[in-house]
């Protein structure tokens, strides 16, 4: 009986350690001890690595970048990406890093986001096919990290975002990017439940618009707004002009940390601006060293809450010299066992 009752357990051990999602290797260690009533084997699982960030070390970052977004000045963004992809290249070199170049969302996507009408009046705009491409970077990265493809992404957006709503678009966002993306997740797996935070400069009134009446998303904007809609699954917390790296951070553990642990999402989108950062148009007094460290916080929320599943997409920021610094430094956070 105690043989039979050991095996079961062992079974089921195996099975954790090894599981899809997972994807940690493991050894197994038996002993053989004596113990009243007979010999058993005492089986103790190593996961490969050490402690929790075992599970991983396994899994693959997915960068979604598309050469277009270097060589064009965008709306709002500028050309803050014109340093990549050699301002990340050391990243590219590492074997948990995978550069993905994105291809255009296709319309049924859209469709199902905005008006005829907006998608209309886009349609002949340079900048149009930026904005395609970063919308179809940000479909296919949460398809990928949700189906364990890869363990998390960061996606490279242009000229789409934040401000995009179901009919109208401005600010440099002309279609949105999670939207779709959210679409496509819930036309393929089900009606999945989805966190959403904003850390840009700016209030997020097309996100907001696009998922109001969506009680399976939460979206949380950081901005100067201040109110709290649908049973608190859509609110905004005011940073003020001025804070520092630690106060956000701090705003980030009291407000989104707590509402996305009460929600249980099964995968979280964080829209990064590092317009915030000193010296640029939202300028709200943080560092470069604030953005990889939220990343860092909302990496370790996902792997509390949904095996690690998080998707970082680019939003507000215009100066290249901080774009440098904050896109690799936030990427090595993605990439980091």
């Amino acid at each position: 009986m105690i043989v039979l009752v050991v095996l079961v357990a062992l079974v089921a051990l195996v099975a954790l350690a090894v599981s899809a999602r997972a994807k940690a290797q493991a050894t197994l260690v038996a002993l053989d001890c004596p113990c009243p009533g007979g010999d058993y084997y005492i089986i103790t699982i190593i996961p490969a690595g050490k402690g929790a960030g075992a599970a991983m070390q396994t899994g693959v970052t997915g960068v979604f970048y598309h050469p277009l977004f270097s060589r064009e000045s965008w709306p709002v963004m500028r050309d803050k990406f014109r340093h990549f992809p050699a301002a990340m290249e050391e990243l590219l070199d590492l074997p948990q890093v995978k550069l993905i170049q994105p291809q255009e969302v296709p319309m049924g996507l859209l469709q199902k986001v905005h008006t005829d009408e907006l998608l209309y009046g886009m349609q002949g705009k340079w900048y149009y096919r930026g904005a395609l491409l970063s919308v179809g970077g940000c479909v296919e990265a949460c398809e990928k990290v949700y189906a364990g493809e890869l363990a998390n992404a960061f996606v490279f957006d242009v000229a789409a975002g934040h401000h995009a709503g179901p009919a109208h678009a401005w600010g440099g966002t002309y279609i949105s990017c999670s939207g779709p993306a959210v679409i496509n997740l819930r036309q393929k797996f089900g009606p999945l439940k989805v966190a959403i935070i904003d850390t840009d400069c700016h209030h997020g009134d097309g996100t907001r618009g696009v998922f109001r009446g969506d009680s399976l998303t939460l979206h949380s904007c950081f901005c100067s707004h201040s109110d709290s809609e649908e049973e608190g699954t859509k609110f905004c917390v005011p940073v003020g002009w001025r804070c520092t790296d630690e106060e956000y951070l701090q705003m980030i553990r009291e407000h989104f940390i707590p509402a996305a642990e009460k929600f249980q999402p099964q995968l979280i989108i964080h829209l990064l601006g590092h317009d915030t950062c000193r010296g640029d148009y939202g300028d709200r007094g943080l560092s470069t060293a604030f953005f990889p460290a939220a990343v860092r916080e909302l990496k370790e929320l996902a792997w509390r809450l949904c095996e690690g599943r998080l998707v970082v997409v680019t939003m507000g920021g215009a100066r290249a010299d901080l774009t440098s610094i904050i896109v690799p430094a936030s990427i090595r956070v993605l990439a980091e066992s």
